[in-house]
């Protein structure tokens, strides 16, 4: 039963038979066989199907909720027993929002100084690509805003509030200022990130409540790209400050704190509501309420 779940929950990856049977290490009449057995099994169709895959039923959806919690709760079990007999090991598969990159290391340096066999793989992905690789077992926990928008049934821990900088040259436009507000930055041309990122939809609202909006001169969905473009002390933008700090920029780039009004949000750990968590995830959520006091310094 264990297999044909899994398999379920690839084809709800991939929507697609041929990808989800490659995913899976199975042919795909094999995967089509397997999930007409389950099917069998429940009595039920679960499958839309046709010259290619159309979907779930609404028996299908709701044996994809069963799934992923049958199938969460066999790997932690799997894990437990592992970590009784060897010890903490294993990979953490970590997705997390583009502004929170810079701080990963914070939470992943101590946790590997206590626990050196565990390996991480970090991705980086949109708030809504976090909570969907979360849902679909892809990722183990998330590193994300937690207060902003509708989370879902995840647990959190709350690491650090994130507050804006205007980051621009001295000569450039308010360069010389102490401090901003919204309403000048948005007289400034910025390169922001996309509008598909939780961070840009963030910008867009402050500058909306006091009556004017961005004006990009160029978007990106890697922070990176607008890093470099900043570090050339010619071009301007608006970042959390602690990625700001975290980044470092030369002379040639000041980092401006925004202000009137005072925009704030937190961000999380989120991980599965699952009861008991594994082993891995239980000593990292241990980690990120050990280490949020520091970040929050």
């Amino acid at each position: 039963m264990i297999d044909k779940l899994e398999l379920l929950l690839a084809l709800a990856k991939e929507r697609h038979f041929g990808r989800a049977a490659e995913s899976c290490g199975v042919t795909q009449p094999t995967m089509s066989t397997s999930l007409k057995q389950l099917e069998e099994i429940l009595g039920v169709m679960l499958v839309q199907r046709g010259s290619r895959f159309q979907g779930f039923t609404p028996e299908g959806e709701r044996t994809l909720d069963w799934a992923r919690r049958i199938v969460g709760d066999v790997r932690s079990m799997r894990q437990e027993i592992k970590t009784l007999k060897d010890g903490l090991s294993g990979e953490i598969r970590i997705a997390a929002i583009p502004t929170v990159l810079g701080m990963v290391a914070a939470l992943t340096t101590p946790f590997r100084a206590r626990h050196p066999d565990v390996r991480f793989r970090i991705v980086s992905c949109t708030s809504a690509e976090v909570l969907g690789l979360l849902e679909n077992l892809e990722v183990d926990a998330g590193l994300t805003y937690i207060e902003n928008e509708p989370l879902g049934k995840v647990r959190s821990v709350p690491l650090y509030h994130e507050t804006y900088r205007l980051l621009t040259s001295p000569d450039g436009l308010f360069g010389d200022r102490d401090q901003v507000t919204w309403r000048e930055v948005g007289q400034v041309p910025l390169c922001l990130l996309t509008p598909d990122m939780q961070n840009r939809r963030i910008i867009d609202r402050a500058l909306k409540a006091v009556g004017t909006e961005a004006q990009p001169t160029l978007t990106s969905n890697s922070i990176i790209v607008l890093y470099t473009h900043v570090k050339t002390g010619r071009w301007a933008s608006v970042m959390p400050a602690k990625l700001a700090e975290t980044l470092g920029f030369s002379e040639a780039v000041r980092s401006i704190p925004i202000v009137d009004p005072l925009v704030s949000y937190s961000i999380g750990l989120v991980v599965p509501p699952r009861e008991p968590l594994t082993p891995l995830i239980a000593a990292l959520v241990q980690v990120a309420r050990e280490v949020a006091p520091t970040l929050e310094a």
